[in-house]
């Protein structure tokens, strides 16, 4: 596989959700982090959704505190860069062969829409069986949740991972709102999930060409891993 210097990012479509009537969508720093890291690296990134088009912003990762965390606020205030998520790519409209890592991005959003999209799970296949890297944090692993290899066999069996514990479900106010607990179903499927020794500390989970982190604050620590792969000293 010929290095292409660029990677697929995934973001969610969905903006509320389903048994409570807070809104939700992509927590823009887990974009903004790794974008940053990555392009600095010399990678150029193409976003893509399950439905395509316009992308919901989590509200809450839009707070002053929030966004002034490791200059998230300086790519909300850029036209040029918030217009990319005015019309995304369709997940099922993406060529595997134009990239060399896909990265799944959380916002509570990705809980419904990313598990639920067959398009989806057969692309993450596809990048994982193809020798690409498939990435993802917070809640972005809910991604792999019903991603199946040609063996059979789940994406996360016997693999070492990570995402967003409920302990911080709880912490954010959300363990009543969300429609499972993303660590129960990983463990579930056979993963060996870990987490940082507190809540909301940074942990990145390393197995192979698998990369996850557990939360917002380890998006930067994903895209680390993930340009460290692709660019080995």
């Amino acid at each position: 596989m010929s290095a292409k210097n660029k990677i697929l990012v995934i973001v969610t479509n969905t903006e509320e959700y389903e048994k409570v009537g807070m809104r939700t969508g992509l927590w823009l720093g887990e974009l903004t982090h790794f974008w940053d890291h990555a392009e600095q690296a010399g990678f150029s990134m193409d976003i893509a959704s399950p439905s395509g088009g316009m992308i919901p912003i989590d509200p809450e990762s839009l707070a002053h505190d929030v966004l002034a965390d490791l200059g998230t606020e300086r790519r909300y205030r850029d036209r040029e860069f918030m217009n990319l998520l005015d019309d995304t790519k369709r997940v099922s409209d993406v060529d595997l062969e134009d990239y060399d890592a896909i990265y799944l991005t959380g916002g509570h959003g990705v809980m419904f829409d990313f598990p639920r999209s067959d398009p989806l799970e057969s692309l993450i296949a596809r990048f994982y069986e193809s020798g690409r890297v498939v990435s993802a944090v917070c809640h972005g692993p809910c991604g792999l949740l019903n991603v199946t290899l040609s063996s059979g066999e789940p994406l996360v069996k016997d693999k070492d991972v990570t995402g967003f514990s409920w302990p911080e479900e709880e912490a954010a106010r959300r363990a009543e709102a969300v429609p499972y607990s993303l660590q129960d179903e990983l463990r579930k499927l056979g993963a060996r999930y870990s987490t940082a020794r507190k809540p909301f500390e940074t942990h990145v989970v390393e197995d192979g060409r698998l990369i996850t982190g557990q939360n917002p604050g380890s998006a930067r620590g994903v895209a680390e891993a993930v340009v460290k792969q692709l660019q080995p000293a």
